[in-house]
């Protein structure tokens, strides 16, 4: 649980620090919650005890029950960011 809270923090300090924008449309916007999102995740994982986890992760988000829910939602987060990432600005101009 250390090394994956220390990686996860590390990826959304380094989404933050890079790319705190709250403004200019969807995009930006979403690209800056995913980064706020995954450093509360790794503060998570490196404060809470493993107990602690579990009850938050499986009791009371229902994580096992509701696993295909948490999967669509991040498969559609992330077919949105791939495909604007790959779209050239000129595409979206139009």
């Amino acid at each position: 649980m250390l090394v994956l809270g220390v990686l996860t923090l590390t990826a959304g300090l380094a989404t933050v620090l890079t790319h705190n924008v709250w403004s200019g449309g969807a995009l930006p916007v979403v690209i800056t919650i995913v980064g706020w999102l995954s450093v509360m995740k790794g503060l998570a994982f490196l404060l809470l005890s493993p107990e602690t986890e579990t009850q938050v992760f499986l009791t009371n988000l229902h994580y096992e029950q509701n696993f295909y829910f948490f999967m669509a939602f991040s498969v559609a987060i992330g077919a949105y960011l791939a495909y604007f990432g790959f779209v050239s600005k000129t595409q979206l101009q139009r």
